[in-house]
């Protein structure tokens, strides 16, 4: 049976590694502080029968980062990896007639073929992001990626010619 003194020392010694791995799987320093803090309370409280080891620590952390990721879904995942904020964009002004249009030459002309098809199909044909992703045989952070590039395009066509 594992004593809480010897809990507390692993806690101690490894805390600082465990933290960093969880903040390297997920990316969010709360959220990898509440994980491994998590692991060291269910060891409190759970009364195992076997001795921890400092791999069992690091199984049960890389488990719990895993576990979190395949919960969250995909579109809240790839928000937070992009850093897209929906109330930014619904709270943006829309641009004008001159300007839409030179987006639109922007898209046809210098965008991906790929880039392009992605934009079409979110955009001018109102599917969802999985459905991008099948209608174009890719993945959905596939589909993420085309279109986070060519908006960064449009943008950068924008700024230099003064329309951002």
């Amino acid at each position: 049976m594992t004593d809480k003194t010897h809990i507390e020392r692993l806690f101690r010694e490894h805390y600082r590694q465990l933290h960093r791995l969880a903040r390297m799987l997920l990316h969010d320093d709360d959220l990898a502080l509440d994980i491994v803090h998590d692991v060291f309370a269910s060891l409190l409280s759970g009364g195992k029968d076997a001795t921890v080891t400092v791999g069992f620590l690091l199984n049960a952390v890389i488990n719990r980062c895993l576990n979190h990721i395949r919960d969250t879904s995909v579109s809240q995942r790839l928000a937070s990896q992009y850093y897209m904020d929906i109330e930014e964009y619904e709270t943006e002004d829309w641009p004008d007639e001159e300007t839409i249009k030179e987006i639109y030459l922007i898209i046809q002309s210098e965008l991906t073929p790929r880039c392009r098809r992605a934009m079409e199909l979110r955009f001018v044909e109102g599917l969802k992001f999985y459905q991008v992703a099948e209608a174009m045989g890719i993945s959905e952070v596939a589909v993420y990626g085309h279109v986070r590039r060519a908006i960064e395009t449009i943008r950068k066509k924008l700024n230099e010619n003064g329309k951002l």
